[in-house]
């Protein structure tokens, strides 16, 4: 992909990436009040973390998608909208995830994905199961995805597509388009899955893994099991 020019500020195709471009949630509500309020004065390099990380969990909800039609037509404003943001390990991992997939034939990159991401196995995407297991607790992780149901509806947010609510990339888009507080409370709960999930993709050498990577470093270190409330 052609390389852009990096912009400072909120416009741009990272203001356009946050606003325009939701893959996985849909309003379901007016919200309670502005999702992303910062109590008092918080320092210019604060929102400006704050920013960078809902881009980069934006961008990773929509390359974590199915990599179908609408992926494909996501994916230049994605690789435009990383350009934008100062320069880091994790802009560049997934500046490359979408180097990689423009270049990928499509047939090839969806069967990856449909290998990689079983909705049961170890790699699985729904959080839930790295918790509870696919075939484990099904009365707990039917608690589990209830309660991150309401957290997303509490915020006016659903999840749009045929994604469950603890699908990792609904997580993201509600983290970075929702509610930012409640969105990284959810990321860090079932933070142990992904750092699992992050661990395996990196074992089986999946072009996956920077997405990983890059989800990960927008989080605080794991501090421990979290998961059941």
């Amino acid at each position: 992909m052609h390389n852009g020019a990096k912009v400072a500020g909120g416009h741009g195709r990272a203001g356009e990436l946050l606003l325009c471009a939701g893959a996985h949630l849909t309003r379901t509500a007016a919200p309670p009040g502005r999702p992303d309020r910062v109590r008092g004065r918080p320092s210019a390099d604060t929102l400006d973390e704050a920013r960078c990380h809902a881009v980069l969990r934006q961008a990773a909800a929509i390359l974590l998608g199915q990599p179908d039609t609408a992926f494909y037509r996501r994916l230049p404003l994605v690789y435009r909208a990383l350009l934008e943001l100062p320069p880091s390990p994790a802009r560049r991992g997934l500046a490359g995830f979408c180097d990689h997939a423009a270049a990928e034939p499509e047939a090839d990159l969806a069967a990856h994905y449909a290998r990689v991401f079983d909705p049961r196995g170890r790699r699985a995407l729904q959080l839930t199961v790295h918790t509870f297991g696919g075939h484990g607790d099904v009365r707990r992780r039917g608690h589990a995805l209830t309660r991150i149901q309401r957290v997303l509806a509490d915020h006016g947010w659903s999840a749009a597509g045929p994604e469950p609510h603890d699908h990792l990339a609904v997580l993201l888009e509600f983290a970075a388009r929702g509610d930012a507080a409640a969105g990284e409370a959810l990321l860090v709960r079932f933070q142990p899955g992904m750092e699992l999930l992050r661990a395996r993709l990196h074992q089986d050498r999946s072009a996956y893994a920077p997405v990983l990577d890059a989800v990960c470093a927008t989080l605080p270190p794991p501090s421990g099991p979290r998961a059941p409330d």
